[in-house]
C-alpha cells in the first residue's frame, strides 16, 4: 500500500501566504469544486435546487454567490461551478448528484483547478496588472473568465478581497505572475513581458 499525502497546487504540503507591501496572496487548497449543467428543459429546477442548497439565489451570466456552505458561480448558460469547503468525509459532486438527480450533470473538479485568494485595500491596480477586465468596475458579487499571463482563469470580487481560479497544471505559472505583478506595483514599475 503507498502512503501518500496531499499536495497543494504548488507542490507544497502546507500552503503558501506571499505578502507584499499591502497584498495578500493566498494558496487555497482547501476547496472542493464540482461542474453542475441543467439538462435540456431543467434549466429552472436546477437553479430552485441550487438556491436551496446555496441559501442564496442561484448566480446569473457574470454572477457568483456565496450561502452558509455552498458558494457558486456562473460558467456558462445553466451552468456553474459550485464551491464548498474540502471535506474528506463529504463528496461534494456526489451529494450534488443526489439532490439534482436527472436534472443535472455533475462533474467533479476539485483537483482540476488551483485556487488564490488576494486581497489588499484596494485591488484593481493589481488586478488590472493581470487581466484587461475593468476591475475598478467589478462590484462584489461579480465572477468573470479571463486570460492572466495567458492562462485560462475566472476570478471572483468579493467584498475586499478576489479569488482566482485556473487549472492546476497552471498553478506555479498563475503563482508567479500574481507576484510579479504585486512586485512591480509595490516598486512602481510596469511589469516585464
Amino acid at each position: 500500500m503507498h502512503d501518500l499525502s496531499p499536495l497543494t497546487g504548488l507542490g507544497a504540503s502546507t500552503p503558501r501566504e506571499d505578502t507584499i507591501g499591502a497584498v495578500v496572496i493566498t494558496d487555497a487548497p482547501d476547496w472542493a469544486l464540482a461542474s453542475v449543467t441543467a439538462r435540456a428543459g431543467e434549466g429552472h429546477d436546477c437553479r430552485e435546487i441550487l438556491a436551496d442548497l446555496l441559501g442564496a439565489p442561484c448566480p446569473e451570466v457574470a454572477r457568483h454567490a456565496q450561502g452558509p456552505q455552498h458558494g457558486a458561480f456562473w460558467i456558462g448558460a445553466e451552468s456553474w461551478m459550485i464551491e464548498a469547503p474540502f471535506d474528506p468525509a463529504r463528496d461534494l459532486a456526489l451529494a450534488l448528484r443526489t439532490v439534482l438527480g436527472a436534472r443535472a450533470s455533475v462533474t467533479e473538479q476539485t483537483d482540476a483547478w488551483v485556487r488564490f485568494d488576494l486581497s489588499a485595500p484596494d485591488l484593481a491596480p493589481l488586478l488590472e496588472r493581470l487581466s484587461n477586465l475593468d476591475h475598478a468596475g467589478m462590484a462584489p458579487g461579480t465572477a468573470r473568465r479571463t486570460v492572466i499571463d495567458h492562462m485560462g482563469c475566472y476570478l471572483l470580487r468579493h467584498a475586499g478581497h478576489a479569488t482566482i481560479y485556473a487549472p492546476r497544471s497552471t498553478a506555479r505559472s498563475l503563482h508567479h505572475a500574481i507576484v510579479t505583478a504585486a512586485r512591480s506595483q509595490q516598486s512602481g514599475r510596469a511589469p516585464r513581458a
